[in-house]
């Protein structure tokens, strides 16, 4: 890996990821994205920033824009994220990431942006296609690349997108000198899919989600209208959802005993689920908005500082500092 001589001498690797506050979250976020960041995030010196201008490329109602973003940085917190040992901030307070994503549309072409599969598939989907989503490669490749980031969790999908993060480092480097380090991606295969209430991934945008900070009643609810498999003595649907919170020796004797019995087997997941969820939804609902605007000032104001000491660097290699 390449990149700056100064990351070296860090007692702790560098590591970012972002947050798309798009509402609120499910079950499969957690056990999906949230729990893997909250097992390590304290091996590194983490970055966790709410991507809002990112958001941009499809949202144009600014209620639910600033609704999501409190509710992004509240989920955070609720689920354990200590703003002490990580620097937790917003990407529009912090200038430098817009200001360097303008230098990399300048260094790359056309046809490599064309390239993006993320574009691709969602023009495919029918987004309109802005050029905000055609140049959200290089946007992102600012928010990693300003920080000296040394790993950036990603799924699968993504993969594509640090690729092009290291591509922008390198062009920047080879043209203006030594400036960037260029990431690695961490992807983890231990993240199973998450199944949702009727057996496809958890997705809002399938509506089979189990909330994550929702009351008892909504996730018993939710539960209750758990897809089963009639041929089974085990409800799979039910059992995968289970297996998150409890060990397999743990389940073994309770589905013995209920086996055929779906409701039975419903209800003890239900209780299961609520005992486990309910000190994060106290959290979350002890979190108020100004908490949410202190932690994130102060996030924002360690990541300018970081930024501007990298864009003071790249503004002298590029001759615009005067």
């Amino acid at each position: 890996m390449t990149g700056n001589p100064s990351a070296s001498l860090r007692p702790r690797k560098r590591l970012l990821t972002g947050l798309q506050p798009s509402g609120q979250l499910h079950i499969g976020n957690y056990f999906g994205a949230l729990k893997p960041f909250l097992d390590t995030y304290k091996e590194y010196e983490s970055f966790l920033m709410v991507v809002d201008y990112h958001a941009l490329t499809t949202l144009r109602d600014p209620q639910a824009l600033r609704a999501n973003l409190i509710d992004a940085v509240r989920s955070y917190l609720a689920v354990g994220i200590d703003p002490k040992e990580a620097t937790l901030f917003q990407q529009s307070k912090v200038s430098q990431h817009t200001e360097l994503a303008w230098v990399f549309e300048c260094l790359v072409t056309v046809p490599f942006l064309m390239q993006a599969h993320a574009y691709k598939d969602k023009v495919a989907k029918g987004l309109e296609p802005n050029a905000g989503l055609f140049n959200y490669p290089m946007l992102m490749a600012a928010d990693i690349l300003l920080y000296d980031t040394d790993i950036v969790p990603v799924g699968q999908d993504q993969r594509q997108h640090i690729e092009y993060a290291r591509e922008a480092a390198a062009k920047f480097n080879n043209a203006f000198g030594q400036t960037f380090t260029e990431p690695a991606e961490k992807i983890s295969d231990e993240i199973a899919v998450i199944p949702g209430t009727d057996g496809k991934k958890m997705s809002k945008s399938y509506g089979n989600t189990i909330p994550l900070f929702g009351s008892r009643d909504e996730i018993a609810k939710a539960v209750m209208s758990i897809v089963t498999d009639s041929d089974s003595a085990v409800p799979q649907n039910v059992y995968a959802i289970h297996r998150l919170i409890r060990s397999e020796a743990e389940l073994a004797p309770l589905y013995k005993e209920h086996e055929g019995k779906y409701k039975a087997l419903k209800e003890a997941l239900i209780e299961d689920l609520d005992a486990y969820l309910l000190p994060m939804r106290e959290r979350y609902n002890a979190i108020t908005e100004a908490d949410v605007k202190a932690v994130l000032e102060d996030g924002s104001a360690r990541a300018r500082e970081i930024a501007e000491t990298k864009m003071k660097d790249v503004r002298a290699k590029l001759g615009v500092a005067l």
